[in-house]
C-alpha cells in the first residue's frame, strides 16, 4: 500500500525546500512524488505551434523522492509518519503513527 497519494497534503522535511507545504499531484515512479509548489525549476521550453506552446522560460514542479517528503497531521499541525492498519472488515487503513487517526477519515 502507498503511503503517500496523489491529493495528499505534505511537507517537505529534507532539502532546499525544506518546510514547504503542498499537494501531490502525481506519482512519477515508485519512489518520487510531483508536489505543488516544491523543487521548482527553470525550464527554457522551445515554441511548438502544432500544440499552442509558446516559447521562453517557465517554471516546471520536479519530482523529489518519497523519503523527502511526509504526510501533514491537520491535528497536530506538523509533519507525521504513516502506518497501515487492518480492520475488522478486512479492508486496510491508513493511520498517522502519532495519535493512530485514520488519514481518509
Amino acid at each position: 500500500m502507498q503511503k503517500i497519494r496523489k491529493g495528499d497534503d505534505v511537507i517537505v522535511i529534507a532539502g532546499r525546500d525544506k518546510g514547504k507545504r503542498g499537494t501531490v499531484l502525481r506519482r512519477v515512479d515508485e519512489n518520487h512524488v510531483v508536489v505543488e509548489g516544491v523543487n521548482r525549476v527553470k525550464k527554457h521550453q522551445r515554441p511548438n505551434p502544432m500544440k499552442g506552446l509558446t516559447g521562453g522560460i517557465v517554471d516546471k514542479d520536479m519530482p523529489i523522492h518519497v523519503s523527502n517528503v511526509a504526510l501533514f497531521n491537520p491535528q497536530a499541525k506538523k509533519a507525521d509518519r504513516v502506518g497501515v492498519k487492518a480492520m475488522p472488515d478486512g479492508r486496510h487503513v491508513r493511520v498517522f503513527k502519532s495519535n493512530r487517526e485514520q488519514v481518509d477519515a
